[in-house]
C-alpha cells in the first residue's frame, strides 16, 4: 500500500461497494443478514499462505468466503474478529483485523504495521466498508484484537482496536464514539497513568460489557505481558472511555484470589456475561501461565487459572472475586494444560443466567461452569467435554439457536458452544439444553478448513 495514511485514516476499500438499499434490520446482534437468524464468521489468517480468510456461515444455510482487496502473503487478515452494529442501521457488521498487513515496504522477519476492514451488513450478507489504520505506522500489529460495544450510550457500537506491538508498549484505538474522531489509548495516557514498557502487550486481548448498569458499556484491556511488578506478571484495565476513568487489576490487587507470579499472563483471554442474572455485566480473566504443577520453569506453559470478577453499581468489583482451576472442577491440572487460554459466555440451558466456557487446549478440552442467582457461578455440575484435534479448546464462541437456525426472536434464546482445534481446521459445536442442570449435546463437526480456520469467531 501507498505511503503513509492520515492520521486514524478512514479509507473505503478499493473494491468496496456501499449496501444497496435494504428492508430494516431486526437489530439482532449476530444477524448479518436481517433475517432474523444468527450467523457465525470463523477466521483463518493462515490461509492462503498466511494471506488470511475469513469464512461467514449465514444461519439460511449459505456459507461465503472473506478475503482482502490486494491480499498479500503473510498480511493474516482474520487475525481478530468483532461483530457490532457500527452504523446504526439495526444489521450487525464485522470487524477483520489484518495484524500483519504492512501499509508500506514490507519489512523481512518484522511485525505488520496492521489494519483493519469493515464489512457492513445488508439484507444481502456483508458488504466491503471502510478500511482502518493508524496515522503513523510501525510494528504496531494494528488489529490483533477487536472488541465492539456501545460505550457512550448513543445505541450504535464502538470498534476498539488493539495494537500490542505499539511502540508505546500497546494502545487501543476507539472508533465511531459520539463526537469525538478515533481516540488512542495507550498506559501513558494522563487518566491510565500505568507504567509502561515496550513489551506489555497491552491491548492483546480486549472485551466489553456494562458493569455498573448505567447501559454504556466499559472497555477492559487486556496486557498478558504486562510487568507491573513481576515479569510478565500480566494485567487487565477497565477503562470508561467516556468518562476517562481506569482502574487496573492483576492477581495482586486486594481481593482477587491468587497472587502474581512471573509468566502468569494474566489477561490473556478475556470474556464477559451475566453469570449471576443481576443485569450487569461480569468479567472473566484467563491466566493461561498460572503454575500450579510441581518444577514448573519460567516462561513454560501453564497449568492455568481463570479469576471472575463481578459487576456492581460501582463496576466491577473484587469483592466477591473467584479463582477456577482444575484442582476444584472436573478434570486434572497438568502442565501445558494452559487452561483459561480461551474463554465464552453464554446461556447454554435457558435460565437466563450466563455459563463460562474455558478452553484447556493442552487437554484437548473445554470446561463449562453453570451460572446461578446465588453467588453466580458454581462448580456443581461442571462439564469436561473432550474433543478431537491437539489444540481442541483453542478458540470458543457461544452461539444461540444454530443447531436448527432458529429465529432470534425468542426472549432468552439457547445458546450452544462451538469450539476449534485451529491447528487442525476443525470447528465443532455442541448444542444447549433446557433440561435441568447442565447439559450440552453431543460434540460434532461444523465446518472444516485449512490455514488456522477457526482461529478465531465472530
Amino acid at each position: 500500500m501507498n505511503a503513509l495514511l492520515a492520521a486514524c485514516l478512514v479509507l473505503p476499500l478499493a473494491s468496496g461497494t456501499a449496501p444497496t438499499a435494504a428492508p430494516s434490520c431486526a437489530g439482532h446482534p449476530l444477524d448479518f443478514d436481517g433475517d432474523g437468524r444468527p450467523d457465525l464468521a470463523v477466521a483463518a489468517p493462515y490461509d492462503a499462505s498466511r494471506a488470511g480468510s475469513v469464512t461467514v456461515m449465514y444461519g439460511s444455510g449459505k456459507k461465503v468466503k472473506l478475503t482482502q482487496d490486494g491480499a498479500e502473503p503473510g498480511d493474516s487478515f482474520g487475525s481478530a474478529l468483532a461483530v457490532g452494529d457500527f452504523n446504526g442501521d439495526r444489521c450487525a457488521d464485522l470487524a477483520v483485523g489484518v495484524s500483519e498487513e504492512f501499509v508500506g515496504k514490507r519489512v523481512a522477519g518484522g511485525d505488520g504495521n496492521g489494519v483493519v476492514q469493515v464489512f457492513n451488513g445488508s439484507a444481502e450478507g456483508l458488504v466491503a466498508g471502510e478500511q482502518l489504520a493508524l496515522a503513523k505506522p510501525s510494528s504496531d500489529r494494528f488489529g490483533a484484537s477487536l472488541a465492539a460495544g456501545d460505550l457512550d450510550g448513543d445505541g450504535k457500537d464502538e470498534l476498539a482496536v488493539g495494537a500490542p506491538s505499539h511502540r508505546s508498549g500497546g494502545a487501543v484505538t476507539v472508533y465511531w464514539m459520539k463526537g469525538r474522531k478515533p481516540y488512542q489509548i495507550t498506559q501513558k495516557t494522563p487518566w491510565v497513568g500505568q507504567a509502561a514498557s515496550v513489551t506489555d502487550q497491552w491491548g492483546a486481548a480486549l472485551a466489553t460489557g456494562d458493569f455498573d448498569g448505567d447501559g454504556r458499556d466499559e472497555l477492559v484491556v487486556g496486557a498478558p505481558a504486562d510487568s507491573v511488578k513481576l515479569d510478565g506478571q500480566g494485567s487487565a484495565t477497565m477503562i470508561d472511555v467516556r468518562g476517562k476513568r481506569a482502574r487496573q487489576f492483576t492477581q495482586s490487587s486486594p481481593g482477587i484470589k491468587g497472587a502474581s507470579e512471573k509468566w502468569d499472563a494474566f489477561g490473556a483471554s478475556l470474556a464477559t456475561g451475566d453469570f449471576n442474572g443481576d443485569g450487569k455485566a461480569d468479567l472473566a480473566i484467563g491466566v493461561p501461565g498460572e503454575g500450579l504443577s510441581e518444577n514448573q520453569r519460567a516462561m513454560d506453559y501453564g497449568d492455568g487459572t481463570v479469576d471472575v470478577l463481578y459487576g456492581s453499581r460501582s463496576g466491577l468489583s473484587t469483592s466477591k472475586s473467584e479463582a477456577w482451576s482444575q484442582n476444584t472442577l472436573e478434570g486434572i491440572p497438568r502442565y501445558y494444560d494452559r487452561f483459561g487460554a480461551s474463554l465464552a459466555a453464554g446461556d447454554f440451558n435457558g435460565d437466563g443466567r450466563d455459563e463460562l466456557a474455558v478452553g484447556v487446549p493442552g487437554e484437548k478440552a473445554v470446561q463449562v461452569l453453570a451460572g446461578r442467582s446465588a453467588g453466580g457461578l458454581t462448580r456443581v455440575g461442571n462439564l469436561l467435554i473432550k474433543g478431537e484435534g491437539r489444540d481442541f479448546g483453542a478458540s470458543l464462541a457461544a452461539l444461540p439457536g444454530w443447531e436448527r437456525y432458529r429465529s432470534l426472536a425468542k426472549q432468552r434464546p439457547l445458546y450452544g458452544l462451538v469450539v476449534a482445534a485451529p491447528d487442525q481446521g476443525l470447528v465443532m459445536y455442541a448444542p444447549g439444553s433446557r433440561e435441568p442442570g447442565l447439559k450440552l449435546g453431543k460434540v460434532r463437526q461444523l465446518s472444516k478448513g485449512s490455514g488456522l480456520y477457526g482461529y478465531t469467531f465472530g
